[in-house]
């Protein structure tokens, strides 16, 4: 009886885990943000690594694998991304991220040290779309100011990609994920103070969500948060599953 008590609770506490793609209201705390992140599922399946290779110096990327307790190194590519794809339209915008994930995953190959073999590369690219347009991270003041006054007007969308490599092999997998946001007119006083505190520029569409002075004027939220920072949880486990298949 005992043993079976302790199976219903572990099943109760999985379930508890389950991974809901929702709405999410208008203000989040830094508090609730994790909280959304947590609920995604935990894997224990010998298919997620204790280690691998993240292709990036994202820090948004780095907290969400902290998350999901996967150790890391990282090892960051040395690319022209705006030189890669086309950016006419959003039409071909997952093409488009997934040929910017795989460039990075190309770069980074060469220059891993021998010891890494063995190991998977997890290389990744976001960019947030809006009004039929590609918005990458704004190059100055003036490109993200009419990044924001875009967002007044429209939903914005951000699409993500990821690619994970086996450096012994080279076989790969990929995909796709997107979100949607919905955002009330920022004041200009709001937009000047993200300016001057600079991190913005490092963002795809300057699109900083979990920012506490963004919070008061996110409309709503369709998708994931940990999609819109620029790694699916879920996405991840599901490659992860995929790779490991021989």
């Amino acid at each position: 009886m005992t043993a079976l008590l302790a199976i219903i609770a572990t099943l109760s506490f999985c379930l508890s885990l389950l991974p809901r793609a929702c709405t999410f209201p208008a203000r989040l705390s830094r508090g609730r943000v994790k909280k959304v992140y947590s609920q995604v599922k935990m894997s224990t399946s010998s298919s997620i690594p204790e280690k691998i290779l993240l292709g990036t110096g994202s820090a948004s990327r780095k907290m969400i694998l902290e998350e999901m307790n996967i150790q890391f190194s990282v090892h960051k590519a040395d690319i022209d991304e705006r030189a890669i794809g086309d950016r006419t339209s959003d039409k071909n915008v997952q093409e488009l991220v997934l040929l910017l994930a795989n460039a990075k995953a190309d770069a980074i190959l060469p220059t891993l040290p021998e010891d890494t073999k063995g190991l998977i590369l997890l290389t990744a690219d976001q960019v947030v779309t809006c009004n039929g347009q590609i918005l990458e991270k704004p190059l100055n003041e003036a490109e993200f100011r009419g990044f924001i006054s875009e967002y007044a007007i429209h939903p914005c969308r951000t699409v993500g990609s990821t690619v994970l490599t086996k450096t012994d092999t080279g076989k790969r997998v990929e995909g796709t994920d997107s979100a949607t946001i919905h955002l009330k007119p920022i004041p200009e006083d709001i937009i000047q103070k993200l300016i001057d505190e600079g991190e913005v520029f490092y963002c795809a569409g300057g699109l900083m969500i979990e920012h506490p002075l963004i919070q008061p004027y996110i409309d709503r939220i369709e998708g994931t948060l940990d999609s819109i920072m620029g790694l699916s949880k879920s996405l991840v486990f599901d490659l992860l599953k995929k790779i490991s298949l021989n």
